[in-house]
């Protein structure tokens, strides 16, 4: 896998996708592991996803700032789910079915995944 400034690791938040990881052993794919959760090999090889997901999971939070900000989980095709950051619209517009891409327009050295709603009915208000 691939590490950038000052041996962090990747953002895995790119203009072609998100960089993913599957095991070798087993084939799970997961997102910024250590680890195959299922077989526990460390084995795993870096593979690149489209990133585009479909929301199964949605939350309005207010945790650690004033303005309310959309967290949900996320389900890539390649398999695995994981935690985004939902920006491009209000937080409680956010729906479960919704179709989400990685946010061009984030900060990359944040260290979380930002996506964007794709859905123009649902796009900015």
């Amino acid at each position: 896998m691939s590490q950038t400034k000052a041996g962090a690791a990747p953002t895995a938040q790119d203009e072609t996708g998100l960089i993913f990881q599957r095991c070798r052993w087993c084939a799970t794919p997961s997102f910024r592991r250590l680890l195959c959760p299922v077989c526990a090999s460390s084995d795993l090889d870096a593979e690149r996803s489209t990133g585009e997901g479909v929301v199964v999971e949605s939350h309005v939070v207010h945790r650690y700032t004033s303005v309310a900000r959309n967290e949900s989980l996320v389900r890539f095709p390649e398999g695995f789910v994981y935690r985004c950051r939902v920006i491009g619209t209000d937080p409680q517009r956010v729906y479960v079915g919704a179709r989400v891409r990685p946010a061009t327009d984030a900060d990359p050295g944040a260290g979380e995944v930002v996506v964007e709603i794709c859905d123009e009915i649902w796009g900015t208000v």
